[in-house]
């Protein structure tokens, strides 16, 4: 019956969305859950580059508490290369997992962000009493989870993950643009712009595109030699087996 109970316990303690970043981390520590891993990827939605997904313990106490801290898709450029600093110095534990756009596009790109959350997860040098997702349940953890919707955004450990995740895929982005000037990696990191667009029409897909989006496809199927399959027939597939992800599409 003790155990029943202390596993119950947390949900009397739900945070108010309006409650604080920290509110999460602080209501399960009191249910006795501690610690808490937040685990958040970047670029599930760019058409080229890895997926990387990151996995962060803050400490407990002042420690843990990280001025500026948020979703990195709201901070600056550089404010999040100084929060990155800041999450590397003080968290407790930490990790980051690249998913190179060959698997993405030979497992697909769901199943490539769950086993990198598991494995982000299972990379932490600390195993977590509970591990906070953004947006989707990760199966499989052997610890208690819970898939929060926005997490980066109300949850510490989560946007703290988010920056790590940002900050390793930003800087493979820019190393990138290096071998393939063409593209203009270092400004769109990936992700489908006009300009991405109109590079990827002029030049082609390169090695680090991911054929499973049906932009990268399409480009691919227009520059095949006459006589290759690929018109009607292949279109016809791909939209069978499309999920939006914004602007790009993957299969």
């Amino acid at each position: 019956m003790t155990n029943l109970r202390r596993l119950v316990r947390p949900v009397r303690f739900t945070p108010r969305r309006d409650a604080g970043l920290y509110a999460y981390e602080r209501a399960l520590e009191h249910g006795g859950f501690s610690p808490v891993a937040g685990v958040d990827e970047a670029g599930r939605g760019a058409c080229a580059g890895p997926l990387v997904v990151g996995a962060v313990i803050l400490p407990g106490g002042r420690r843990g508490l990280i001025e500026g801290l948020a979703d990195s898709k709201l901070l600056t450029p550089r404010r999040r290369e100084e929060i990155y600093t800041e999450i590397v110095a003080r968290a407790e534990a930490w990790s980051a997992m690249i998913i190179p756009c060959g698997d993405i596009d030979r497992i697909g790109l769901h199943r490539c962000n769950i086993a990198g959350m598991r494995r982000a997860l299972a990379a932490l040098e600390t195993r977590p009493a509970y591990v906070l997702s953004d947006g989707f349940p990760v199966p499989g953890l052997g610890v208690p989870a819970l898939a929060v919707p926005k997490g980066d955004q109300v949850a510490a450990c989560v946007a703290a993950a988010s920056v790590i995740a940002k900050v390793t895929r930003d800087r493979l982005m820019v190393a990138l643009h290096e071998r393939y000037p063409a593209y203009g990696f270092d400004v769109h990191k990936g992700y489908i712009t006009r300009e991405h667009s109109a590079a990827l029409a002029a030049h082609g897909p390169c090695a680090e595109h991911r054929s499973s989006f049906v932009n990268v496809a399409r480009v691919m199927m227009r520059a095949a030699r006459p006589g290759a399959v690929t018109s009607s027939a292949g279109e016809a597939e791909m939209r069978n087996n499309e999920t939006e992800v914004g602007e790009g599409v993957r299969l």
